[in-house]
């Protein structure tokens, strides 16, 4: 098979930085291309920094962003504190026009989605930011790339030792084995979901959204 060529959103925050972390050390994965709005500060002979202040406008950098198999987009804010139609652009706006560009660049890109436990369509009813979550998986799976997976993760477990993980993850990581023993779906660890998206990207799955179940299913196989 093939090695893949990957593009990830969202490294300098705790998810992006944990899935580029296993991307650069898996040999499934010949070369990722990171897109920032600043930069990391460290290189990788495997990795390939773009950073670029507006992501709803990215012309000035799209022939960079040809030649890739998959996209890993790991780019997302809390809804806490933040007004419903700021949440809306940043959630949804912004997600649909990296998703539009790159499905046009790239023939048989696979994108991978990290959404949210608790997402939901507009016909069952929920939050808002629930519903911009879903509406977003939806309007993903329409573009015309090869395959769209939706991640819905719930808590997960950060790799040990890298600069963005949440700090109050000091205190619980110890509830992890607990939760993951009563609510296994709500559960997975950092290196889980980055293999479940290299195996997914690769070899393609019958799930179009993954919770944690499928997410260590497909992880294993990566393995």
């Amino acid at each position: 098979m093939k090695p893949l060529q990957v593009l990830i959103t969202g490294s300098t925050g705790m998810v992006g930085e944990g899935v580029l972390h296993v991307c650069l050390q898996n040999p499934k994965v010949a070369k990722v291309v990171v897109l920032n709005r600043k930069t990391l500060g460290w290189s990788h002979p495997k990795m390939t920094e773009i950073i670029h202040p507006d992501f709803y406008n990215l012309k000035a950098v799209e022939n960079q962003l040809t030649g890739l198999d998959a996209c890993f987009f790991c780019l997302g804010v809390s809804s806490v504190g933040m007004d419903a139609d700021t949440y809306y652009r940043v959630t949804y706006t912004l997600t649909m026009h990296v998703a539009e560009t790159l499905s046009r660049l790239n023939q048989d890109m696979t994108f991978t989605y990290v959404s949210g436990m608790g997402t939901k369509s507009s016909r069952e009813g929920g939050k808002h930011w629930s519903l911009v979550k879903g509406k977003t998986e939806y309007d993903l799976s329409q573009l015309p790339f090869k395959q769209v997976f939706a991640y819905r993760p719930g808590f997960i477990k950060p790799i040990k030792g890298l600069q963005h993980t949440h700090p109050y993850y000091r205190y619980i990581n110890w509830t992890f084995p607990i939760g993951r023993l009563l609510y296994a779906n709500a559960f997975s660890t950092m290196e889980e979901v980055a293999l479940s998206m290299i195996e997914v990207s690769q070899n393609g799955c019958e799930y179009a959204v993954l919770n944690g179940k499928e997410i260590r299913e497909t992880a294993l196989k990566a393995r």
